[in-house]
């Protein structure tokens, strides 16, 4: 690993190291980013975290360069994909459009070929509507992307989905502008037992 690589996935374990779920629930809170928390609440820190890391790095670095209308973040031990809803969806709808297929073909293969992962889908809306629609519509967009992936052979039992609805924006809904960026589907990529466990192992 060189020292370049090595620097950004010790920064990400240092970040994990000590975070229980309370915490990293607290944090992602605190940020207004409730998928962050989960991520950061999933590391486990030290020196297997710096090795997982490393396993996070690759997989995101292929995400960034395949998937086109994502945006790819490495948080903790973690990985953040945002999609904005108009590449996913026509507004109020939540099949998936046409072209969006096949990026989420293309991101479907490289988490076949990273498999030692759980994936949480998680979508999100504006403000307008009432609080119950856009929580299952939310839901819904979510549950779209999961369904797509597993027929793309993805391993569902790797899927989680929650539906946010209207109540973590990340831009303010009194704009278009804003609205269109609170539209959105993230995905959280952490490590599972089977990785965490083999990482144990190789620096204990």
């Amino acid at each position: 690993m060189g020292c370049a690589e090595w620097n950004r996935t010790a920064k990400g374990a240092v970040i994990g190291a000590g975070a229980g779920g309370a915490a990293g629930g607290l944090i992602g809170h605190a940020t207004g980013n409730t998928v962050a928390g989960v991520l950061v609440g999933a590391a486990v820190g030290g020196a297997a975290g710096a090795l997982i890391g490393n396993y996070m790095d690759k997989q995101a670095a292929e995400i960034e360069r395949d998937i086109e209308g994502a945006r790819v973040e490495r948080v903790g031990e973690g990985i953040k994909i945002t999609f904005s809803s108009g590449i996913l969806f026509d507004i109020n709808r939540a099949d998936l459009k046409g072209p969006s297929r096949i990026e989420l073909a293309k991101l479907a293969n490289i988490l076949n070929k990273y498999d030692d992962t759980n994936i949480l889908l998680a979508g999100h809306t504006d403000s307008t509507g009432s609080d119950e629609y856009n929580m299952g519509l939310s839901r819904q967009r979510a549950q779209s992307v999961v369904n797509y992936l597993s027929n793309q052979n993805v391993n569902p039992e790797r899927f989680s989905v929650s539906g946010y609805g209207k109540s973590d924006p990340i831009a303010s809904n009194d704009t278009a502008d804003g609205r269109a960026q609170n539209r959105r589907v993230e995905v959280a990529i952490w490590a599972n037992e089977k990785l965490k466990k083999v990482a144990q192992e190789k620096t204990s």
